[in-house]
């Protein structure tokens, strides 16, 4: 998880004005809530650039005196790597609207990826194959020892499972040992 939500990189920061503009917007910014951090450092604009990518901050936001003649800032999406002129006026609020979509972009790639490599498995040997290349989705007992056992042979666990799963509903039997499934889960392997 990235320190900041945003950073705000001043452009041409020696001109007038920038420094003091960038300060109040730190300021209005982070009263709204939004971890901000002002990167005020001697580095060059790119390199600031590339430090908070790799950091993991997900907006950044450039501000030079054209924006600042223009009312305006730069805001920069790390997914997507989009840039978008905005309006000074709001921004707190244009941030925090734009920080719950770079949210809820992440969690369908995450979501969809989850899934494109999921398979619904009913025996061991499916299972034994799935977790080759990513995950399974099988009924388990809930006994711990029955996951060590699973663990033992193919090096996979458990990750999570399913909420609206309801063993009272279902007959199904544990993947490995047979006894009545608690739980649909999800099983993978570290890497």
């Amino acid at each position: 998880i990235a320190p900041y939500q945003a950073v705000i990189v001043p452009i041409a920061s020696h001109k007038a004005g920038v420094m003091e503009k960038a300060e109040a917007l730190f300021h209005e910014l982070k009263a709204a809530g939004i971890r901000m951090k002002l990167d005020d450092s001697e580095q060059s604009a790119g390199w600031k650039f590339n430090q908070w990518e790799m950091k993991g901050v997900p907006v950044r936001i450039e501000l030079g005196p054209k924006d600042i003649e223009k009312n305006q800032a730069v805001l920069v999406r790390r997914d997507t790597h989009e840039k978008v002129f905005v309006s000074l006026d709001g921004l707190a609020d244009t941030l925090k609207a734009l920080l719950d979509d770079i949210h809820q972009s992440m969690f369908n790639k995450a979501l969809a990826n989850r899934e494109a490599h999921t398979r619904d498995v009913h025996t061991f040997e499916e299972f034994m194959e799935a977790v080759k290349t990513g995950f399974a989705r099988a009924h388990w007992c809930g006994e711990r020892e029955c996951e060590d056992e699973i663990k033992s042979i193919t090096g996979a666990s458990t990750r999570c499972y399913t909420l609206d799963y309801d063993a009272e509903a279902h007959e199904d039997g544990c993947i490995f040992c047979g006894k009545k499934a608690k739980h649909l889960m999800y099983f993978g392997r570290a890497y």
